[in-house]
């Protein structure tokens, strides 16, 4: 069990995407208990617009060789060397949690789920910065592709809305800045900012 301790504040200011993970596995134990915890994220009428595909531990493997076919189309025409240099950000991830929900043909129902994921996936990065478990929420065109849909078991009517890496890093990424309230609201009543 995790024993760190973040208060909100330091999960969400302190939090960083990783792209440089090290290696090291993480522990289902670990991940299925940061999942049980995101799901109390905030959705519209408790419908929980969500399902999960997860790889960590001995399935990791298969879905590094899906990355690689799917990610990296000329693979075979790459040298043993280049193809591991470009593996690497799929390698070096300890766990891979793709996220997927109902494309609902109601626009607003649709957004909804998309936002309530949205939030859920959120919980999970910030859970999992708490475990000491980096992540990177990516979108890449890929997720769309047929072939990477179904050997995810994505039906019709659903999407892939996230691809999330995590895993252990050795380098905390400088923060970027970040603009200020004085920079993104306007009081109600006082004009538009420019």
């Amino acid at each position: 069990m995790n024993q760190q301790s973040l208060t909100v504040r330091e999960a969400i200011i302190g939090r960083r995407s990783i792209k440089r993970f090290n290696g090291q596995p993480v522990d289902r134990e670990d991940l299925m208990n940061i999942i049980d915890d995101a799901v109390w994220a905030p959705n519209h009428k408790n419908r929980e617009p969500w399902r999960l595909v997860v790889a960590c531990g001995e399935e990791i493997f298969e879905m590094h060789k899906l990355l690689r076919d799917t990610a990296i189309p000329k693979w075979k025409e790459l040298s043993e060397e280049s193809l591991e240099k470009q593996m690497q950000k799929f390698t070096l991830a300890g766990a891979f949690v793709f996220v997927i929900v109902p494309e609902d043909v109601r626009q607003k129902q649709r957004l909804e789920d998309y936002a309530a994921a949205s939030t859920f996936i959120q919980n999970i990065q910030l859970l999992a910065w708490d475990y000491g478990i980096g992540s990177c929420w990516k979108t890449p065109d890929f997720l769309d592709a047929p072939d990477f849909r179904t050997a995810l078991g994505v039906q019709p009517g659903e999407r892939i809305i996230s691809m999330l890496q995590l895993g252990y890093f050795d380098e905390l990424p400088k923060a970027a800045e970040r603009k200020k309230s004085d920079q993104i609201v306007t009081i109600f009543g006082q004009g538009e900012k420019k």
